[in-house]
């Protein structure tokens, strides 16, 4: 093992844990301030409930996630020096929009949007949080055009060795950003809604009285004063979020889909290797079919999917790397097939699998029509229990899928950093050693660790404690009597 390859490992485990972060300040930002315009259009206090306590939950992520994200820039200058003189001169654009334009919407308007409570008016408070939710998909924007460009480089020439953009609206509009992004975006949503429906159902489950395993718990165990609170309200409220959930992680998912649909056929096109890795063909095939597991194939949908033809032909690993090595000369230009191949099918089996747990909540949570709504005295199905316990369990499925995403794009593309250009061994940095890259690795992973475990100890810890409840209207009749005991009054609202 030399530098080379511990700077990858490096990278790769920093980007990972950094990832873990990321998706979800972008869904779960989208799903605070849809929930904040609820409140603003309905005035309901369960909607200003929701939004604070998940409120919460987004700032302490939104915090690990700028945190962790500060370490991968300093990588580019200490571990990647030859590439980042390479893609300087291109990335320049994009990430300068990234910081100066979205990073900095993105933070002032959300300290607004923290500290205006009480103190801005109701409109000027919400727009702060869009503000700031624009802020962060702006961010993901100029980021993964930047990324997108070193799988398809457009816009630039080559002078002196280093890349010269010569287009940046060819840049920020590459055939693969317009592609990835609505993806990862949309990606995001899915995980911040997994997330939610996880953290709705808990609540459920705690509010009945009931654990993960079904058993009876102290229904008053972790909700304290809020026991005063009719149990049907408070199930009521988390059964809004976990509708909500289930709606942007549905939606989210057909974007997720059709998207992906058309990054195929830009692989197959752009990329051809790494959709031969894919699915582990060796030789160019016409009518390729897609093995869901080893030994299980389906003939032919290799094929349509790449190019919506099940006759088309698919380049083949070795064929393509035959190739390569008369186009761009001697090497190896295989990435690594096990772990491109199974990331591609756990992406996409966990990813299906979370979009399929929300089509079937929406399902089971529809509103009653008819005859069985008059005899439950209700227009709503209640939230099952076992849904409520399946919902906890898949907590880890979409950060899984999007994780595995990430790993295919990234190792797929290998050896290249820059698809046809810049190799993976010309990028590193020529004066660091193997002891640096060891140190500097060891290090992060520790500190990542640490960081990983207090955001997770946070997280639990805020979910357990639950919402707190807005103060109770005063009794007429106690303020008359005594003004401080009216202050004490147990709410029954939320």
């Amino acid at each position: 093992m030399d530098a080379l390859d511990l700077a990858r490992w490096q990278f790769g485990v920093t980007t990972v844990y950094h990832f873990l972060f990321v998706p979800l300040t972008i869904g779960l930002g989208v799903f605070v301030a849809g929930l904040q315009t609820a409140w603003h259009r309905t005035g309901k206090d369960h909607y200003l409930t929701l939004t604070k306590f998940f409120g919460k939950l987004f700032l302490i992520n939104f915090a690990m996630g700028v945190v962790t994200g500060i370490v991968q820039e300093f990588q580019f200058g200490m571990n990647w020096s030859e590439y980042s003189t390479f893609v300087g001169d291109v990335f320049g654009a994009p990430l300068a929009l990234e910081a100066l334009l979205a990073f900095f919407l993105e933070s002032t308007f959300l300290g607004l949007w923290i500290f205006g409570w009480d103190r801005l008016p109701k409109r000027i408070h919400l727009a702060a949080i869009w503000a700031a939710v624009i802020g962060s998909n702006l961010s993901a924007y100029f980021i993964l055009a930047a990324n997108a460009w070193m799988k398809h480089p457009v816009g630039y020439e080559v002078v002196g060795g280093r890349a010269r953009m010569n287009d940046l609206w060819a840049v920020l509009t590459n055939s693969t950003a317009l592609a990835q992004i609505p993806h990862v975006v949309a990606a995001s949503f899915v995980v911040a809604g997994g997330f939610v429906l996880a953290v709705s159902g808990y609540r459920i489950l705690r509010e009945r009285g009931v654990g993960l395993t079904g058993r009876r718990v102290p229904a008053t165990a972790e909700t304290g004063g809020e026991a005063t609170v009719p149990l049907r309200r408070r199930t009521d409220m988390w059964r809004t979020s976990l509708r909500g959930a289930l709606v942007m992680t549905a939606l989210a998912g057909v974007v997720v889909a059709g998207t992906g649909d058309l990054s195929g056929q830009l692989l197959r096109e752009q990329q051809p290797m790494k959709l031969a890795a894919a699915e582990g063909l060796t030789r160019d095939t016409e009518g390729a079919g897609f093995s869901i597991v080893p030994g299980v194939e389906v003939p032919g949908l290799l094929s349509l999917l790449a190019a919506h033809d099940p006759g088309a032909t698919v380049q083949g690993v070795d064929d393509i790397q035959r190739r390569y090595a008369e186009q761009f000369g001697p090497a190896d230009y295989t990435p690594n097939l096990p772990v491109v191949f199974w990331s591609f099918r756990v992406m996409i089996g966990f990813g299906m699998a979370t979009v399929g747990l929300s089509v079937l909540g929406l399902w089971l949570t529809r509103k009653r029509r008819g005859r069985a709504g008059r005899r439950s005295g209700s227009a709503v199905t209640p939230v099952p229990s076992w849904f409520a316990r399946a919902c906890v369990l898949a907590l880890p499925l979409p950060t899984a899928a999007i994780i595995a995403g990430w790993l295919l794009s990234e190792i797929g593309r290998q050896p290249w950093t820059v698809q046809g250009e810049l190799l993976t061994a010309a990028s590193v940095s020529p004066g660091v050693g193997l002891t640096e890259v060891a140190i500097s690795l060891t290090v992060f992973t520790v500190l990542y660790g640490l960081l990983a475990l207090a955001e997770a100890v946070l997280l639990v810890r805020h979910v357990k404690a639950g919402p707190e409840l807005p103060p109770a209207p005063r009794d007429p009749a106690l303020a008359a009597a005594d003004p401080d005991a009216a202050r004490l009054t147990p709410t029954l609202m939320y």
